[in-house]
């Protein structure tokens, strides 16, 4: 192609022009020293630029289209130079500059890292090629700037990746000569024809989002999930962050990596769910047709592409395996995080998906980490080239053994992988990042091209939309196959590896710093066990515990997700709200407080209460009831005495213990629950027992007074009537005297004889009598009056009123 150039009038290309300008100046520089012997006013020369110099003038690179051009094509670069210094730049030119051919991946990270224009490095302009002028430049002030040139007239030399700069040439008032004020580079693959072994390349992308659902549910049949907030909703809409992934992987050849909690969690809200307004309280959420757009949108991208699913909640490996694997039960949430992720892909989005794979956060990896890893059934690693490094000249196939074998590592590419993590809000990051990422994989495959290798890229988890959108540029400029094709992760694992790749896992001393602090503490895993503890304490007591245990099994979860990195205080609150909700429900089964009692006897009835404030009714419950002190109060012969517990929903339970007491006094009470196991269950209650005991003794005197008092009474009663009987008597008598004295003399002898009687004492009729005061039938005797109204009250058969003493 250069010959072709030269014979159409182009001129040599930008290679052999820097290469001819630097022997011209190495060979001219010793002839030109010795024609000079005598003493010259030398003209002003123009100083070497240093960096600072040179950087007056801010280039920046907004779009360069093609990425990657073929013969026929015309590149166009478009940007913007600003001046950022304090003075005005004048006589100014915006020109292209075509280096020479990189020979190497390290060497496009050389010049990614240069900032200032360099004349040993840097090419010259293009001859002929286009350039922008610009009379007069204020300070701070910007100029856009467009540049277009025919791939012919870049005068590329062969296939490869290329330099490709522009630079701004001017004068500033204190140094009235031209110099270059200001350049940016970015690089410009180019390969016309395609290679005859391409790269197999797979790249990852990765559907994982942040924790949002809570412990709580609502109290319907369907158990509404309650969510922490909203903000996943601005993530499915459109323009969301989520939403951006999906309408752009759909039509992208990526293996999609999925966090099996954000399909539950917005299969969740699809369905029905309520928000928490920051009180007590939640309120019906108002996303639920976001959700099911969304739903169906990812449902149908995915179609036809490679699923992995993570452990639900992709739990962070590295913080189990380093802060949280000595706390006993924390590999157990990894084993059930991964039994979830499978099932919960194929019900939300019906297809599929691998759970082979682990990937350790950044792909950093240790002994400790792999071991983790693969406890809970993966025997595939996403790991990556900073950690895993190979000491070769080009770049192996990512698969390779790890350890003893057992195992599968599958090391993404470190420099394609972190290509965007940058800022790409701003269009020039974007295009540098994009134009960077094909030279680098056109570097791959040029480095060895008689070989075929298989290569990964494992992006950020959560890319930004500027991010994903930079990502589908980059895969869209590898859409003409020419040197690369796409891949599957499955089919990148199964590749055979490269026996000189590495396959030793790195030393736990050489774990990154930077990673290592944003690892979940120590104490995070044991909040973890204790929410386990108290929930395995709880479930053995329901009657349909599968409520309680599925959302808090899913939250211990999400407490463990490698999304919580760097956000040590917002997984703090989110593991003591699932702690606190936890126990409020456990504290819903409880023992209702007792007051002391008194106990008079040698017998009684303790009673116990057990409230269950819960909608499901408990069981598997026994409660204890303990004496402090046997030999004054015992329980069925016993310190202690057990009754099996059950109580209906919403209601309480009376228990009732039978006591015996021996001696009189105070004794302490304690009543606590216990599981079906003998495990306490919430707090115990304590009360106190008075003993008032009475003995027989005692009794028998007691008798005796109360017989004492009867038989005094019933003589005092008999007196009393007695006495009111002879004063009637003796009335009656007196007013007959008075007013019958003609009676004969035989009336008045019956009337003494009569008195005489009255006036004996206890007199009593004969048998056959009629007592006294009652008149006999058809007679004419006088009428004799009845007894006085008695002094008491006649008994009433009812039952006595409270408080009052009853005879008996």
């Amino acid at each position: 192609m250069a010959e072709a150039a030269d014979i159409q009038g182009t001129g040599p290309s930008p290679a052999r022009r820097w290469l001819r300008r630097t022997i011209t100046v190495a060979v001219g520089a010793p002839l030109l020293a010795g024609l000079l012997q005598a003493p010259v006013v030398a003209a002003p020369a123009a100083p070497a630029e240093d960096g600072a110099g040179t950087r007056t003038v801010d280039v920046s690179l907004d779009t360069m289209t093609p990425s990657a051009p073929v013969e026929g094509d015309t590149v166009t670069v478009t940007g913007t130079v600003t001046n950022r210094g304090k003075k005005t730049v004048t006589d100014a030119t915006v020109n292209l500059r075509v280096g020479p051919q990189m020979t190497s991946r390290s060497e496009i990270e050389q010049v990614t890292g240069r900032t200032g224009f360099r004349d040993d490095s840097d090419p010259a302009p293009l001859d002929d090629g286009p350039t922008v002028k610009i009379p007069r430049l204020g300070a701070g002030l910007s100029k856009d700037f467009s540049l277009s040139v025919p791939v012919s007239d870049l005068g590329l030399d062969d296939e490869g990746v290329y330099q490709l700069g522009v630079s701004l040439t001017g004068r500033t008032s204190d140094r009235q000569y031209d110099r270059v004020l200001g350049i940016e580079r970015t690089f410009l693959p180019y390969q016309p024809e395609a290679t005859e072994k391409k790269t197999q390349l797979t790249y990852l992308w990765p559907l994982i989002g942040s924790a949002h659902v809570s412990a709580q549910t609502a109290t319907d049949d369907q158990q509404t999930p309650v969510f922490e907030d909203d903000d996943l909703a601005a993530e499915l809409r459109p323009g969301g962050r989520l939403d951006e992934m999906v309408s752009l992987g759909k039509d992208l050849p990526v293996t999609w990596v999925i966090d099996p909690d954000l399909l539950a969690s917005v299969d969740a809200m699809a369905n029905g769910y309520r928000v928490k307004d920051g009180t007590t309280l939640d309120v019906p959420g108002k996303n639920q047709a976001v959700a099911e757009r969304w739903l169906d949108a990812l449902e149908k991208a995915v179609q036809g592409h490679k699923v992995v699913a993570l452990p639900f909640a992709d739990p962070d490996l590295a913080s189990l395996a380093h802060r949280g694997r000595d706390v006993p039960g924390s590999l157990g949430h990894l084993q059930s995080a991964t039994a979830l992720a499978g099932v919960t892909v194929e019900t939300v989005l019906h297809v599929e998906a691998s759970t082979d794979f682990a990937w350790p956060a950044d792909g950093a990896v240790d002994p400790s980490i792999v071991a983790v890893a693969t406890s809970a059934g993966a025997d595939k690693v996403i790991a990556r080239s900073d950690s895993v490094r190979d000491d070769l000249a080009y770049t192996p196939t990512a698969a390779r053994p790890l350890g003893n074998g057992s195992t599968t590592a599958v090391v993404s590419d470190a420099l394609l992988s972190t290509a965007f993590e940058g800022d790409m809000v701003r269009a020039e990051n974007s295009t540098l990042a994009v134009q960077k990422f094909l030279a680098q994989s056109l570097a791959i495959t040029l480095e060895q091209p008689e070989d075929q290798r298989s290569i990964v890229v494992a992006p950020q988890r959560m890319p930004t939309v500027a991010q994903a959108q930079s990502m589908a540029t980059a895969l869209g400029g590898l859409s003409g196959r020419r040197w690369s094709q796409p891949s599957d992760l499955l089919a990148a694992a199964a590749a055979k590896p490269d026996p000189d790749a590495s396959t030793t896992v790195p030393s736990s001393s050489r774990y990154p710093k930077k990673l290592r602090d944003r690892e979940l503490p120590v104490q995070a895993f044991r909040d973890m066990k204790t929410t386990r503890d108290e929930l395995d304490d709880f479930k053995v007591i329901l009657t349909q515990s599968e409520r309680v245990v599925t959302p808090f099994g899913n939250a211990i979860n999400r407490e463990m997700s490698t999304s919580w990195r760097g956000e040590a205080r917002a997984a703090a609150i989110y593991r003591n709200n699932v702690l606190d909700y936890l126990q409020t429900l456990t504290n819903g089964v409880q023992l209702v407080d007792k007051s002391d009692l008194t106990l008079s006897g040698r017998s009684a009835t303790i009673p116990v209460t057990v409230q269950n404030k819960l909608l499901q009714d408990v069981e598997h419950l026994k409660l204890r009831l303990t004496s402090g002190n046997k030999n004054r109060l015992e329980l069925n012969g016993e310190r202690y005495a057990e009754l099996p517990v059950k109580v209906s929903g919403g209601h309480s339970q009376s228990v009732k213990f039978s006591a015996s007491a021996n001696v009189n006094g105070q004794v302490p009470m304690t009543a606590q629950l216990y599981t079906e196991d003998g495990t306490p269950y919430g707090q115990p209650m304590n009360f106190t027992v008075r003993v008032s005991e009475i003995t027989p003794t005692v009794m028998l005197v007691i008798a005796g007074g109360v017989l004492l008092l009867v038989l005094a009474g019933v003589r005092m009663y008999s007196q009393r009537k007695r006495v009111a009987a002879r004063n009637a008597e003796a009335e009656a008598a007196e007013s007959a005297e008075g007013s019958e004295e003609s009676e004969d003399s035989e009336s008045a002898e019956s009337a003494e004889s009569a008195g005489d009687d009255v006036s004996g004492e206890d007199a009593a009729p004969e048998p056959g009598e009629d007592p006294p005061g009652e008149a006999e039938s058809g007679g004419d005797e006088p009428v004799q009056p009845s007894d006085p109204t008695p002094d008491t009250g006649p008994e009433s058969g009812d039952p006595s009123g409270p408080g009052e003493k009853v005879d008996r």
